[in-house]
């Protein structure tokens, strides 16, 4: 938002307010005053180009082919034709699997691993590479899906306004395959699906490396964590899990750093001063603050080490879990009676009691081993 107080004179004086908005709140409130000087309507037309807005357009992309996958993702699962029993009957193939099975609301496990979740033992073994990114757009449920898009529109739209969809999409793709290695590096038995954790890093980093352009800094901090809370609090839900929710969350974190670096207003109130008013070359300010390039060099540093060190230590089939030392974080492994009458399949957990029906012709042991998994989760 920009305003512009005319003169009878051609020169015109400069007062500039640029404010971006997220929800109610005035997230980036500053005011530049060029030294009460007078600038001509070329040079205001450059500073207001300086902090031009984007069009979002790919974050709502990415919405809509996350609800098309999975409405593909439910056409596939056919529920009526591999369940003795479904939530909500009428939307027939599109219902959901028994809420014992899938309390999200969604497919069972077998459909979203062909849909491509991420599944350690094909990663490695049967070398599906691509589960590693093709994971982040699956979900588990209607709630994970709803959680998971309100969560991106309301955080990648504004950040995409602000830096472009070039460092949001690239954000959103490296910090789901962050957080995807991290899961495989822990999650050794189960499938996980889904991605949001990056774009909260992101605008966490953003926060702190911008952190003298902020307002209201404590409110717009509170509101982070609290999405940030609620979001781990779902990662204990079926084909969800914390640490891709965490991997993910680190390497947007550092990713931030390195992408939505702003540079400080007193560089930017030089730049369209007239050149009369110009500081001498020792008042000159660097465009950006020693704390900000510091950040920068560390994180794209850690960055590029640990993404490196992680995707090595996966595909040389290194198991984290080997490596906790002062807690247990290993998956126990699941114990289940099954019963195979005609296409019928019966399984019954042995740790939790918890039984289910699944209509497979000839099923596998490792099929069956993955069902039990899942249903001991």
């Amino acid at each position: 938002m920009a305003s512009v107080e005319s003169s009878p004179s051609s020169e015109i004086p400069l007062s500039i307010r640029v404010n971006s908005r997220r929800s109610n709140n005035t997230v980036h409130p500053f005011e530049i005053t060029l030294n009460q000087t007078k600038t001509t309507t070329n040079e205001y037309r450059e500073v207001k180009k300086h902090y031009k807005k984007w069009f979002p357009w790919l974050i709502p992309l990415f919405v809509i082919a996350n609800v098309i996958v999975f409405v593909i993702t439910m056409y596939v699962n056919d529920c009526p034709k591999n369940s003795v029993s479904c939530i909500a009957g009428f939307l027939h193939r599109f219902s959901f699997q028994p809420f014992k099975e899938n309390p999200l609301l969604g497919p069972s496990s077998l459909t979203l691993q062909k849909m491509g979740a991420l599944d350690v033992n094909k990663v490695i073994q049967r070398h599906q590479r691509w589960r590693l990114i093709t994971c982040m757009w699956l979900h588990g449920g209607v709630f994970h899906l709803l959680s998971n898009m309100l969560g991106i529109l309301v955080i990648g739209i504004r950040l995409e306004q602000e830096f472009g969809f070039v460092l949001v999409g690239l954000l959103f793709v490296i910090s789901g395959f962050g957080g995807s290695l991290i899961s495989a590096l822990f999650i050794q038995l189960n499938i996980s699906v889904g991605a949001l954790f990056g774009l909260l890093g992101g605008m966490l980093s953003e926060l702190i490396t911008n952190w003298s352009i902020y307002d209201n800094k404590v409110a717009a901090l509170f509101i982070l964590v609290v999405i940030i809370v609620i979001n781990l609090a779902v990662g204990i839900l079926p084909h969800m899990d914390n640490f891709a929710h965490i991997g993910g969350f680190l390497t947007g974190f550092l990713l931030g750093f390195v992408f939505f670096i702003r540079p400080q207003f007193g560089w930017v109130n030089q730049q369209y001063a007239p050149v009369e008013y110009s500081p001498s070359q020792s008042q000159t300010k660097p465009k950006f603050k020693k704390y900000q390039c510091i950040l920068w060099l560390l994180s794209l540093i850690i960055l590029i080490v640990g993404l490196s060190v992680c995707l090595v230590a996966l595909l040389r089939g290194v198991d984290a879990n080997d490596h906790c030392s002062k807690w247990s974080c290993h998956t126990q492994p699941a114990y289940c009676l099954s019963n195979q009458l005609g296409n019928q399949l019966n399984i019954t957990c042995s740790s939790n009691g918890k039984s289910s029906v699944y209509y497979i012709q000839d099923p596998t042991n490792s099929k069956i081993q993955q069902l039990c998994t899942q249903l001991c989760a």
